[in-house]
């Protein structure tokens, strides 16, 4: 590595991107977890058979997790235009009223 510093929107995208391929590969690992929890059920399965069935459990389980993850981040990204959108209507109104109180506060000092 160099000794040049790392910026601090590229050191926290990098940390991002290395949490990301911690995560997947966690979920990988869950994956063939549970797909050989199932098969150790299935005890009159081959060789074969349970290493097949374990990849296409797996396959299936990753797959159902980037759906899930996929639903997850849309969901958030609605969520988060949501309530900026409220936010926003909210300090209008905040604003408004304090202009409003304001102004009615100046025409009763000055007697209008």
């Amino acid at each position: 590595m160099d000794d040049r510093p790392v910026a601090p929107a590229e050191a926290a995208l990098l940390i991002h991107e290395i949490e990301g391929h911690l995560l997947v590969e966690s979920a990988r690992t869950e994956s063939r977890a549970a797909a050989a929890r199932f098969t150790a059920r299935l005890d009159w399965l081959t060789q074969a058979q349970r290493e097949e069935v374990e990849r296409a459990y797996a396959e299936d389980h990753m797959a159902l997790t980037r759906d899930t993850w996929r639903h997850t981040a849309i969901r958030c990204q609605e969520l988060r235009t949501e309530y900026e959108t409220r936010y926003r209507d909210l300090r209008r109104r905040v604003l408004a009223g304090t202009l409003l109180g304001l102004l009615l506060f100046l025409l009763v000092i000055a007697g209008v």
